[in-house]
């Protein structure tokens, strides 16, 4: 655990008891803090003070009039679509509100840093998609590099439950723009924007506000390193932004689009080769076409991204390239779970945006699309101008119906359930075909979150070939 500094002796208030908030009352308390939390759960409540924690309804009047900050989990909206009353009535009293990710930056380095040969740095990941693909492959290949390295964020264990830095360590973070949008400390040594799509734009106030949250890591964080992709017009103006010119190599630019070149520092993707350019001339690449753990143009965007990061971190290519070869690939994204007959099954469940669901549907061949659920803003218009791969569609959901429809020209079969989605699949699956869960959409309308979707895809396919 990482002892939150700054706050000894204050009673600082946490909003949200889930796992993030949780573990920020317990670094609160190991830092000489006096937690004092709410969650509008009682059986949260109740685990929290099993725990010795206070519990306060924040939202009573008084309760911010001792309070030295509100930390909140980052689920709770702070301004779209609408403040939370708690967070609202922090903000009139003058109150600071911040997250455990600035807190994990404000407390991370300490004195005992001093005796370190090597200090230990801080990797942030942020973007729309491939996230969590790009923090975990990072983190792979610093292991078998025989780094020392901790995964967390988004991903893997809370910030403030991660060890105290070793000498040398690496810390690599997946942050969504729920956490970069709030915190007060950001500041990674070495910071990735991997690209940008429509998502979340209610809590954000539209696309804007969004791309404003993610562009905060760079602009308030000032990392040593920065490493963009530029596919999208808002990685390239962020790129742009940050370089003093076109030979500054603090900015590394990424694309699975297009060939770079320049005096600066490239990193893409073409027809399965990654290359690695600086000052006009090519001194790195890696061959992903044989790579199973990385199917796609998505990933190999994520895979140009990681393999820039362990560049910056001192990995020669060679090794970054052996570390790609042994990655498995994350659950729930394009995630290989069986193969019978002739037909591949992939597990692609977090594509729950337009966009995802795009880049997946263009890594496969003859696909059987399971797809539908809760709909998000921006529409489905793009999907069906990029199913040219795909066979069949099999829509789930509520308003699965409907769903069909917005697919325009697709052959498509409403299930709306997932046993009958795969069930209908398997029957229709031919020797070639690829049964390919990628739904566009969020689970909540059927599913808890969208591991609990994909666990069902996968226990039904393997259930049935087991009949």
């Amino acid at each position: 655990m990482i002892p939150v500094q700054g706050f000894s002796g204050k009673r600082v208030g946490v909003l949200g008891l889930g796992r993030s908030g949780l573990t920020a009352a317990r670094a609160l308390q190991a830092g000489g803090a006096t937690p004092v939390c709410w969650d509008d759960n009682p059986a949260t409540r109740e685990a929290a003070e099993a725990e010795g924690f206070e519990i306060t309804e924040l939202g009573k009047p008084g309760a911010m009039d001792d309070l030295a900050c509100l930390i909140v989990s980052p689920g709770i909206p702070h301004l779209y679509p609408e403040p939370n009353p708690i967070i609202r009535a922090a903000l009139v009293a003058g109150v600071p509100v911040d997250n455990d990710i600035s807190l994990f930056f404000g407390s991370f380095a300490t004195k005992d840093w001093d005796n370190f040969d090597v200090m230990p740095k801080v990797v942030a990941v942020t973007g729309s998609n491939g996230k969590s693909t790009t923090s975990a492959l990072i983190h792979h290949v610093l292991q078998q590099a025989g780094r020392n390295t901790q995964l967390a964020g988004n991903i893997g264990r809370g910030v403030l439950d991660i060890d105290p830095a070793a000498d040398g360590d690496v810390v690599v973070l997946e942050l969504s723009s729920y956490q970069t949008d709030l915190a007060r400390n950001l500041t990674p040594d070495v910071a990735v924007f991997t690209n940008l799509s429509p998502d979340h734009l209610d809590r954000h106030g539209g696309m804007g506000g969004y791309f404003a949250a993610k562009r905060r890591l760079f602009a308030e964080g000032g990392p040593d390193r920065a490493i963009i992709g530029i596919d999208e017009d808002e990685g390239l103006y962020l790129a742009g932004q940050l370089s003093q010119s076109a030979a500054d190599d603090r900015v590394i630019r990424l694309s699975v689009e297009r060939k770079l070149t320049g005096p600066g520092w490239q990193v893409f993707a073409r027809k399965g080769f990654l290359s690695e350019y600086r000052k006009g001339r090519q001194v790195g690449s890696v061959d992903l076409r044989p790579i199973k753990g990385l199917p796609g143009a998505h990933n190999h965007q994520n895979a140009c991204a990681a393999y820039a990061v362990c560049r910056t971190l001192g990995l020669a290519p060679k090794v970054i390239g052996a570390g790609f070869a042994s990655f498995g690939g994350l659950p729930h994204r394009s995630q290989i779970i069986a193969k019978a007959k002739g037909v591949t099954f992939v597990n692609d469940s977090k594509a729950t945006n337009v966009d995802a669901a795009i880049k997946a549907l263009s890594a496969f061949k003859n696909i059987r699309w399971i797809c539908g659920g809760l709909e998000k803003e921006g529409g489905l218009d793009a999907l069906a101008a990029a199913a040219g791969n795909v066979v069949q569609a099999y829509v789930i959901g509520r308003e699965a119906a409907a769903f069909a429809m917005r697919l325009g020209t697709v052959p498509s079969e409403v299930c709306t359930t997932m046993e009958q989605a795969v069930a209908r699949a398997m029957d229709d699956a031919q020797d070639g075909d690829t049964v390919l869960l990628a739904p566009a959409a969020a689970s909540f309308d059927q599913y808890d979150s969208f591991e609990k979707r994909g666990e069902h895809f996968a226990s039904l396919v393997q259930t049935a070939l087991q009949e």
